[in-house]
């Protein structure tokens, strides 16, 4: 496709509302947005100034005026919104967690590989420029063979139990939410893991309210993350190499300022945040890219990666005794 795609929202939460303010910001083409309810959808499509407001994802998908959805709805909702999209031959962007568990990530996969269309997961993150720095640093050599990711996600979210974070129908919870975040920068420096250990601690709604986890890779890599809905961390991030280090700021899984140092503490570089909008655009860009250049899947975050991460998450989960309703349902 030559011209840019036309992009339609599914779903009016936060998310959705930081997705689109990016997305016009940037230039994007955004012409609608479904919603479960009519008003939601009317409120959504004046605030962005969208021309068409749809009173259901059914209408959205079949839209012809659109060509890529971007899926943002609750976590167990995740794999019928892309199916649904991908029925109606809609390219998808899918907010992250991918889906609840890896069954229903391979089944979102295959359907767009049957249909020859892009899947993308939407952990913003991978694409943003400074990520893309940080994989040719150590590409190159910078910090030497890369050994371990010490990494957290922490914040002081709602303590209201039917907020969305605390409902254990909604697959709420700090690691699906939260923890997904070093665990997928863990996938990315070291691919997939050949041993997880996890300690987890439930909240009263059953939904973990802390988790820690080491990661063993092949060659002796390791990461060790943490992740809480209850306390406010540091959130920075560190990779140790065999000659130096990658220092991530706070909060290091937005644009920040990274700094490259050798074993002496000298500064080898410093890359400061040069972004203007949030940044998540630059996962759209990726998505039109690819769609532009005739792919369904690059190397920044594959499907098959999509795929491998949730069965990380859900081996996690089974450490800590954290099921999801939806983990029954077929």
């Amino acid at each position: 496709m030559s011209s840019p795609l036309r992009w339609g929202i599914l779903g009016t939460g936060g998310i959705a509302h930081l997705q689109t303010a990016d997305l016009l910001s940037s230039g994007f083409t955004v012409t609608a947005v479904g919603s479960r309810s009519q008003s939601s959808a009317d409120a959504f499509a004046t605030e962005f100034a969208i021309p068409t407001a749809h009173g259901s994802y059914e209408a959205l998908v079949a839209d012809r005026g659109v060509d890529a959805i971007y899926v943002s709805t609750p976590h167990p909702f995740h794999a019928p919104a892309a199916k649904l999209a991908l029925a109606a031959g809609k390219h998808v962007l899918l907010e992250k967690p991918f889906t609840v568990n890896a069954r229903e990530a391979q089944e979102v996969v295959e359907l767009a590989a049957e249909r020859g269309l892009v899947v993308l997961e939407a952990m913003w993150t991978r694409f943003l420029p400074q990520s893309g720095r940080i994989r040719q640093l150590i590409a190159d050599g910078i910090i030497g063979a890369p050994r371990t990711l010490i990494a957290d996600h922490n914040q002081l979210l709602s303590t209201d139990p039917e907020h969305r974070i605390n409902n254990l129908e909604l697959a709420g919870g700090a690691l699906l939410d939260l923890g997904i975040y070093p665990v997928s920068f863990a996938h990315e420096l070291f691919g997939v893991p050949t041993s997880i250990a996890a300690v987890g601690h439930l909240s009263n709604t059953g939904v973990d309210r802390q988790t820690s986890i080491i990661l063993g890779f092949d060659g002796g890599a390791q990461a060790v993350l943490h992740t809480a809905l209850d306390t406010a961390g540091p959130n920075t991030a560190v990779v140790l190499g065999t000659t130096g280090r990658i220092v991530l700021d706070s909060v290091w899984y937005t644009p920040t300022t990274v700094t490259v140092l050798d074993n002496s503490g000298t500064v080898i570089e410093r890359i400061e945040p040069q972004e203007t909008a949030r940044g998540m655009q630059y996962q759209a860009a990726e998505l039109e890219r690819l769609v532009a250049t005739g792919k369904t899947a690059g190397e920044t975050m594959s499907p098959s990666e999509s795929v491998s991460i949730m069965r990380t998450l859900d081996e996690v989960r089974r450490q800590i005794g954290l099921a999801y309703p939806a983990d029954a349902r077929a």
